[in-house]
This record gives C-alpha cells, sequence and structure tokens, in this order.
C-alpha cells in the first residue's frame, strides 16, 4: 500500500465549530491546537488578554434591554446601545464603545438571542464588516 492511498484511508476528524468567548468571532482550527482544541476559548492573545469585562456583560444587557422596549420586529444600531451607555459627558466618547459593541452582539449570537443583520438580510457574525443591525432572533 502506498503512502497516498493509507493517508486517504485515514478519515480526519471532524471539528467542531467555536466561538471566541471574547470578541465572538469563529475561531479557526489550527494544527498546533490539535492535543488541546477542547481547551480552546479564545480566538487571539489579545482576547486572551482582553477577556470578558464587567463593561462587556453591561453592553450585553444593554442590547437586550433597548431590544425589549422596541417592536418584536424591531432593530437597533450598535451606536444607539453605545450612546446610551456613554451617556452625555462627552459627545465622542460613544465612538470608544463601537468595537465592545459588536463584539457583545457577537457573543449574544452565539447563545442564540439576537441575530446581525445588514441591509435587512442575516450576515455571519464573524465576517460582516460595515453597517449592521441587531434584532431579536427569529423563530
Amino acid at each position: 500500500m502506498s503512502r497516498k492511498s493509507a493517508s486517504a484511508a485515514v478519515a480526519s476528524p471532524v471539528i467542531e465549530d467555536k466561538t471566541c468567548a471574547s470578541c465572538g468571532r469563529r475561531i479557526e482550527w489550527r494544527k498546533k491546537w490539535e492535543r488541546d482544541w477542547d481547551s480552546v476559548r479564545y480566538c487571539s492573545a489579545g482576547c486572551r488578554r482582553r477577556g470578558v469585562s464587567d463593561q462587556d456583560d453591561r453592553l450585553e444587557r444593554a442590547i437586550l434591554d433597548l431590544l425589549a422596549a422596541r417592536a418584536a420586529t424591531a432593530t437597533i444600531c450598535p451606536s444607539e446601545v453605545a450612546r446610551a451607555e456613554a451617556g452625555n459627558e462627552d459627545s465622542d466618547a460613544w465612538r470608544a464603545l463601537m468595537e465592545p459593541v459588536r463584539r457583545a452582539a457577537r457573543r449574544l449570537v452565539d447563545r442564540g438571542e439576537v441575530e446581525i443583520t445588514q441591509r435587512g438580510s442575516v450576515v455571519d457574525p464573524s465576517t460582516a464588516k460595515g453597517p449592521m443591525r441587531i434584532r431579536r432572533k427569529r423563530r
């Protein structure tokens, strides 16, 4: 039996999808994680350092609260959440919260609580770039 046919006969393992605990993006499997794939929680060293803070938990709650205050089919913009959390202290303070709000929304998508849309269509939060809207998950 040749090497080529021997390797073709070995079934490759099925790798389950994982989502980063910090940013909510899909974690791509890497060969170096083969032995400890079950313990991988973060997609990068930056996400491992950042983790999930109290602010991240507040932003998740703020997203859900804003959605609860709207009609069942309504959507919200991440900037609405950022502005609500920043308050009226500084007119541009909300801008620094935009990426944390987007991360919070991606984590909520992973838990099945919300959906992220662009131009009215549900998109993959790991690859979505540009303007987005957040809505309750439709059944």
